[in-house]
């Protein structure tokens, strides 16, 4: 706490529930760190654990994170190493207790505090009659109005709990749903002593959480240029050494696979943003004015970061029951292909009653075939059909039966490729904001009890004066060449909810300036045709040679709820990729 020395170490273990087992071992034991920290709440993780938690009440956290602390507990209190993560999920104190049983196991005595307040569910009815509409942050729709019961609901809470937990001597620190970036914040903060409305510093430490929150995606993993990469054996995950003004070096443990590069580093930041302003409970930060440099071998330094006060509002995460989902794939092979597909459709259409016989149909048809096979399983176009309803038996039963009836009444060289199965509750994704006047943020750290507010702001509006690159270069149009749009950017994409973001750079101005006049919206559109239905905004991220576009919708009702084959949006940014274009032969060189 209040400690001057000119960094502290803080390394993370987990992108997700359900990384890497054997990170922790492998960064506490891979060199010098101080604090070990871990994310495992991505949005559909809060429907799983809460699956989990119905099965049994005294889960709902992410118990491999406790079997993790069994292996490393006792080597991070040798080494004077703290451990902070959101693991706790919906059941921070039930992991607390958990972990305590493990230390009595072990014979170790650590400190465990636990973070609570994030979890708005039994306050739900009250906070509505109290006038939150928990209006939904895309749709012209209230959580009343929608008549989908929630599952879970969570407040996105800030890091100055973790603070207070470690200002009590806590060595392990538990939470539920705070900001992905808030168990970096927190021991950055708690490090340096740093004040509530140190917005510069606190913005260097959410970019550097922001960065090394996706454990191996800022080392080279998802990475479009990733024959850069030495080797993929033996990942290493991130570590950032995060100095007294927020600026960061972003490194690895030495003798580990992956790589770490301005590009690496700028696609990590390119991942699950919209606009450059990083809006976190307890600062803005405005990724476009940060500054990347190779500051040596897996050494990227992060620096001139700028942030302005917190907003007032929190985001509100909610899980809500929408009805039941199914799907099912079939392969059709062979010649006039498109015309077997169109008799398949109309055929299933006929015996269910056509398409109003569900909530929600969907038919699509992918020509994958290679039309001169070499191979059997190169003959095949994929047929997938998505249907959602209220009814379980009929988004069940009925669906399969009816394409199960069809087996030897239909088209030649048609297969099932996928199970019959029932069907699932569709776990609908429902954003929304809550004045945090109505949150508080509870720790317990060994039975000690104490309350933390969220950060707010009442003061004048603070404008930065950002000094924006001038890269208009006189782009030579004479000679343009085609190829494909991967042969000079690269491109990360993932979800945000039921949206899909879609980051995209060069490496030179040169090439950015190409491309910020090349790639509209018009642009996208053309380019990506299941994209046309959806609003698109675009951000430009000079300061990292790129853009990034947001897709409003592109994932329907979230991860859990959509029925696209790729439900995370992890594929957009390849596909992108995959285009050929027209671009100036000068570039090329």
């Amino acid at each position: 706490m209040k400690n001057q020395q000119d960094k502290v170490i803080i390394a993370n273990m987990s992108g997700f529930y359900g990384d890497r087992f054997s990170a922790a071992m492998e960064m506490v034991q891979g060199g010098p760190i101080d604090f070990l920290t871990g994310d495992y709440l991505a949005e559909l993780t809060m429907a799983i654990l809460y699956k989990s938690q119905m099965k049994k009440p005294e889960l709902g956290y992410a118990v491999t994170f406790l079997k993790q602390m069994e292996g490393v507990m006792g080597i991070c209190l040798d080494k004077g190493i703290k451990v902070v993560v959101n693991a706790g999920g919906l059941n921070p104190a039930g992991l607390a207790k958990a972990l305590k049983d493990v230390a009595k196991t072990l014979q170790l005595h650590p400190k465990i505090a636990y973070i609570e307040g994030d979890n708005l569910m039994p306050r739900l009815g009250d906070l509505q009659n109290q006038g939150v509409p928990f209006q939904h942050l895309d749709k012209d729709l209230t959580l009343a109005q929608s008549g989908m019961p929630p599952v879970s609901a969570n407040a996105y809470l800030g890091c100055w709990g973790i603070v207070e937990a470690l200002n009590k001597g806590a060595d392990i620190v538990v939470t539920g749903r705070v900001a992905d970036a808030s168990v970096v914040m927190g021991p950055a903060a708690y490090h340096f002593g740093w004040s509530k409305d140190n917005w510069d510093a606190m913005a260097g430490a959410a970019v550097a959480g922001h960065i090394i929150e996706c454990s191996g995606q800022a080392v080279g993993g998802n990475y479009s240029y990733f024959k850069e990469v030495p080797s993929f054996k033996n990942m290493g995950f991130p570590i950032a050494e995060i100095a007294n003004d927020g600026s960061c070096i972003i490194t690895k443990h030495p003798g580990t696979g992956g790589l770490i590069s301005v590009g690496t580093v700028t696609a990590q930041l390119l991942y699950e943003v919209n606009a450059p302003a990083y809006i976190t409970p307890d600062v803005v930060a405005h990724i476009d004015t940060a500054k990347l440099e190779q500051a040596g071998k897996d050494r990227v330094s992060v620096s001139g970061t700028k942030g302005t006060p917190a907003t007032n509002n929190a985001k509100v995460t909610m899980n809500c029951m929408g009805g039941f989902k199914n799907v099912m794939s079939f392969l059709i092979a062979g010649l006039d292909i498109e015309e077997k597909a169109k008799i398949f459709e109309e055929q299933f259409l006929d015996s269910v009653g056509g398409k109003d016989a569900f909530d929600y149909l969907d038919i699509q048809f992918y020509k994958t075939q290679n039309l001169d096979p070499e191979v059997n399983e190169e003959a095949f176009g994929k047929m997938r059909l998505s249907v959602i309803d209220k009814n379980p038996k009929k988004a069940g039963k009925l669906f399969t039966s009816k394409l199960v009836e069809m087996a030897l009444c239909s088209i030649p060289g048609f297969c099932f490729d996928s199970q019959l199965g029932p069907a699932k509750p569709r776990i609908v994704h429902f954003p929304a904001l809550i004045d945090k006047k109505y949150l508080q943020q509870k720790i317990d750290v060994d039975g000690e009890k104490m309350t933390v507010s969220e950060v707010t702001y009442d003061g004048k509006p603070v404008v930065l004066d950002k000094s924006v690159p001038n890269y208009n270069f006189p782009i030579d149009r004479s000679k343009m060449i085609k190829t494909y749009l991967g042969n000079l950017y690269a491109a990360r994409s993932g979800d945000k909810g039921g949206n899909a973001n879609l980051g995209i750079w060069g490496k030179t101005p040169k090439t950015y300036a190409f491309l910020k006049q090349f790639l509209t919206i018009e642009k996208i559109k053309e380019l990506m045709p299941e994209t046309r239905p959806y609003e698109i905004i675009r951000y430009d991220y000079p300061n990292l040679l790129g853009l990034n576009f947001y897709i409003l919708g592109f994932l329907e009702e979230g991860v859990a709820a959509s029925t696209k084959m790729d439900g995370q949006a992890k594929s957009l940014g390849e596909y992108l990729r995959a285009k050929v274009v027209e671009i100036p032969k000068s570039l090329l060189s």
